[in-house]
């Protein structure tokens, strides 16, 4: 049987550091009430003028060296955001122009912070039906144009930064190693609880001169509603997904959590009973950058060497829409 394996990875976060210090220069909040509330200390922020698929093209060209290929080698590009570069066409085929390959496939996945593991199962079946040989999945975010900083907008401003994460997948030299199970969700009725309204395709026209006078143009978000679905849905699914591939908690090395809210995850943690040491984190460097989160924590855990091959890993997310799902890989 084929399998699926992660060949190379990558990241990206721009040089410019905001801390909680910072945004309490322009907005009514502090330091200790943004860490109590997130776990976040400090975020990237790209400079004007950055497109989202400038960060993704250093991550993923950070990837394509890990893996030993050059951008010649990629025959698939899966582009995973929230912040696209333009409403249409889709971030992947600005990135593909940017590592000089036309003609290769392109697809941009627009589920948010789930977007990654969605990227990830696809790319997984692509290469499992021998369709592709050498996929590129791209996450990468610029949150930082999009955050209405005033104190109507703060407790969204205050969670999000910008970075991306890259992945090659391709054949495992190994069948035991490699994406061994990936099982994904979604429930629309609470897509009102995490949402942006300006693209508002249904109005004649979609954006009006009043619009950009409104908090329409601002990410909303009814925290305590995706709070209390993130921590159920996603211990539902970890134990669901244990069950199917037949492994115990004790078999994972890390969950490799998306990067939403440091609570969320210790919640999750505390419901499972698992030891909290076992899910990382660098939300606090970071903030959450949704569809970047899972492939930048990932990356930077293999840098430090604190994974080796034949380990198992759990990653899973929970964002808008809702969606939510998580991977179980041996690497």
């Amino acid at each position: 049987m084929i399998r699926s394996h992660i060949k190379g990875i990558g990241s990206y976060v721009p040089p410019k550091v905001v801390t909680n210090d910072d945004l309490a220069k322009i907005m009514t909040t502090n330091h200790e009430w943004i860490h109590a509330r997130t776990g976040i200390e400090e975020r990237r922020f790209a400079e004007e003028g950055v497109f989202c698929s400038d960060l993704g093209l250093i991550a993923a060209r950070n990837a394509l060296k890990d893996a030993h290929l050059t951008e010649n080698d990629v025959d698939f590009i899966i582009f995973a955001t929230l912040s696209p570069d333009h409403h249409f066409p889709g971030s992947a085929c600005y990135l593909q122009a940017k590592m000089g390959i036309p003609g290769v496939a392109c697809l941009d996945v627009r589920n948010q912070c789930s977007g990654f593991l969605y990227s990830l199962s696809v790319a997984d079946a692509f290469v499992k039906a021998g369709m592709y040989k050498n996929i590129l999945v791209v996450g990468a975010e610029v949150h930082s144009s999009a955050l209405d900083f005033t104190d109507r907008g703060r407790d969204v401003a205050v969670l999000f930064g910008d970075g991306a994460g890259a992945v090659v997948v391709s054949a495992s030299p190994s069948p035991e190693r490699g994406i061994i199970y990936s099982e994904l969700h979604a429930d629309g009725r609470h897509a009102r609880a995490l949402y942006l309204d300006i693209w508002d395709i249904s109005k004649k026209p979609y954006i009006t001169e009043e619009d950009a006078k409104t908090r329409q143009i601002w990410p909303q978000m009814d925290g305590k509603t995706v709070f209390k679905h993130a921590v159920t849905r996603v211990e539902e699914v970890i134990l669901h997904t244990l069950e199917e591939a037949r492994v115990s908690p004790e078999d994972i090395k890390f969950v490799i959590p998306h990067q939403a809210n440091m609570r969320i995850n210790q919640f999750v943690a505390a419901k499972l009973k698992w030891p909290e040491e076992k899910f990382l984190h660098n939300i606090e460097r970071y903030g959450n950058t949704t569809a970047a989160s899972i492939p930048l924590l990932l990356d930077e855990t293999y840098r430090e060497g604190k994974i080796e091959p034949g380990d198992l890993l759990l990653l899973f997310a929970f964002g808008a829409g809702f969606t939510w799902g998580t991977t179980l890989l041996r690497w």
